[in-house]
């Protein structure tokens, strides 16, 4: 008998009903045949039974995840394709796809229950430093939930009576145009650059909430240049975007915080669009403050994309032409 026959092996797991297939399966089997194309294997299902075949070590692997993506099934919560990636993310990056040990951690639930919980170990990591320090800074790429996951945490912090408002805010960067030429009051004026905020906090509170809260002033949503003066006391406040910030503004903002605060700062230094030549307040904080007692810096990357699997090979794609370009 040759080597390779040597090395196939098949194991078999055991589905509880057909809407725990369909959730593993995917849509026309579309996860079971990814997990084909990223290892080495063969995944067949008949009935309640799934046979995976294949080299020892990768059966072993696509089972673990398996068993994983079941256990969270039975546990409530909802899988998706999004989850098999990540597990396979793991398993190519050579590491345990322990989901239930990254998905165990429940932030807050939205207006329509859903669950709002880390996805990735960046993630977990991100949040951790959140429940720790005053203040944290977030960077990271698209579709890493470095905003979405900051508007969690504050949202639970508000709900628990930790802070008594939470304040959002971004840079206002445009082309060549400055807020003030903009038709309008302040609140149209500003409303184009904070819309990702503003999605983020209907989707976790409902839309009802949200205008109550806006109407109230627990909740205040403004640009970056209109925290000048201000002293922030008592509550959450959220920078966004904060790589087009400039360092004077950068500064400006940090030192807004009061007595029972704290800050999340989030930014994607790819992506900055302030003028050529004009240095970016989020990568001066990240050399000045690193070694600060009580702010954390968690670094998020293309692993930790929880969009369409496209996102990250885009992402994947820019870091290594900026890296090229760089060289």
């Amino acid at each position: 008998m040759s080597n390779s026959q040597q090395e196939i092996h098949s194991s078999k797991l055991y589905l509880h009903d057909i809407e725990e297939a369909q959730a593993i399966f995917g849509r026309h089997d579309e996860n079971l045949r990814m997990i084909e194309e990223a290892l080495p294997v063969r995944v067949t299902a008949r009935d309640n039974e799934l046979q995976i075949s294949g080299p020892r070590q990768s059966v072993e692997q696509v089972e673990a995840l398996l068993s994983q993506l079941f256990t969270l099934l039975r546990q409530g919560i909802a899988v998706s394709q999004r989850d098999v990636t990540y597990g396979l993310r793991l398993i190519l990056a050579g590491q345990e796809p322990n989901l239930s040990e990254i998905y165990a951690n429940v932030i807050i639930s939205t207006s329509r229950g859903k669950q709002i919980r880390p996805k990735t170990r960046g993630q977990r990591t991100y949040v951790q430093a959140l429940r720790d320090n005053d203040i944290v800074f977030s960077i990271g790429p698209a579709g890493t939930g470095k905003t979405y996951l900051a508007m969690a945490i504050a949202v639970s912090a508000l709900r628990n009576r930790e802070v008594s408002r939470l304040i959002l805010t971004r840079p206002a960067v445009e082309a060549g145009e400055r807020l003030g030429f903009l038709p309008g009051d302040l609140q149209d004026k500003v409303d184009p650059y904070l819309r990702p905020l503003y999605d983020a906090l209907f989707d976790i509170l409902g839309q009802d909430t949200f205008q109550k809260y806006m109407e109230r002033g627990v909740i205040e949503v403004a640009p970056l240049a209109y925290m000048r003066g201000r002293t922030l006391d008592d509550a959450y406040i959220i920078l966004d975007e904060a790589q087009n910030s400039t360092p004077e503004q950068m500064m400006m903002f940090l030192t807004r915080l009061g007595f029972g605060s704290r800050a999340i700062v989030t930014g994607d230094i790819t992506q900055i669009d302030l003028p050529k030549g004009k240095a970016s307040g989020l990568v001066e904080a990240c050399e000045i403050l690193k070694d600060v007692k009580g702010i954390g810096f968690v670094h998020l990357s293309d692993q930790d994309v929880v969009r369409h699997a496209l996102v990250q090979r885009i992402v994947k794609a820019y870091e290594a032409y900026l890296q090229q370009k760089n060289l």
